[in-house]
């Protein structure tokens, strides 16, 4: 420290700002809007975020999954109620309840879908090397689900459904961030990534027809829709 001439107390540096540290990337966690833009733009460097991140299975529900899942089932039920499905001229709308069964099955199985994603990730981990570490295994399902999610937007005008087909690119997502958060070697993370991928697959097509059955148990006795011509 610099000493005045007159002999009062010392004088500290000015300090320069580029000595303050920066501020810590979105906190403990990145918000919603910060992690879903960067998982999406810059998915090598939002993985690294995540992997590095202490999180557990309920925080990443509570701030991410339980809000990003509702998309794609509440636009359909808007869609579908609104506007309808127009095939040959022909107007078709769900009753309600239908509408309604339906967009709480879509909901209920994306929640429960992803936790069954990141338990086959996990379980499969250790046969190509990787940890066996269902948090892990969590944030890939979860974060990788984000194009999908999004797309799920265009239903809310059901012409414009077809565009979902964009949220493919949460396979990308999937094929960058698993062996980087499960550890796998890299000599071995095509074989276990097609792996994950085959039995999600299967699982989730199971999952879909018993979903299917419910919705159509809670619209049973109901009037399933309404014909028009439009």
């Amino acid at each position: 420290m610099a000493s005045d001439p007159t002999g009062s107390e010392p004088t500290p540096p000015p300090v320069s700002p580029a000595a303050t540290p920066p501020p810590a990337y979105g906190g403990a966690h990145a918000s919603l809007v910060e992690r879903a833009k960067n998982i999406l733009l810059q998915p090598n460097a939002e993985w690294d975020r995540i992997d590095a991140e202490p999180d557990t299975i309920a925080g990443i529900y509570q701030r991410y999954v339980f809000i990003l899942a509702a998309i794609g089932p509440v636009a359909k039920l808007i869609g579908s109620l609104v506007f309808g499905y127009r095939f040959l001229g022909i107007v078709y709308r769900p009753s309600p309840v239908a509408a309604i069964a339906q967009a709480v099955v879509e909901y209920a199985t994306a929640l429960g879908g992803v936790y069954v994603m990141a338990m086959i990730i996990e379980a499969l981990a250790p046969n190509f090397g990787g940890i066996k570490n269902r948090t892990q295994g969590f944030k890939v399902a979860a974060y990788s689900s984000t194009a999908a999610w999004l797309a799920g937007i265009f239903w809310i005008l059901p012409p414009l459904g077809m565009l979902s087909i964009v949220g493919l690119y949460s396979l990308y997502l999937f094929w960058v961030g698993l062996p980087k958060l499960m550890k796998v070697p890299a000599d071995k993370a095509v074989g276990y990534t097609l792996i994950v991928i085959v039995a999600a697959i299967v699982v989730f097509m199971v999952i879909g027809y018993i979903g299917a059955a419910v919705a159509s148990g809670f619209a049973g006795p109901v009037p399933s829709g309404s014909l028009s011509l439009g």
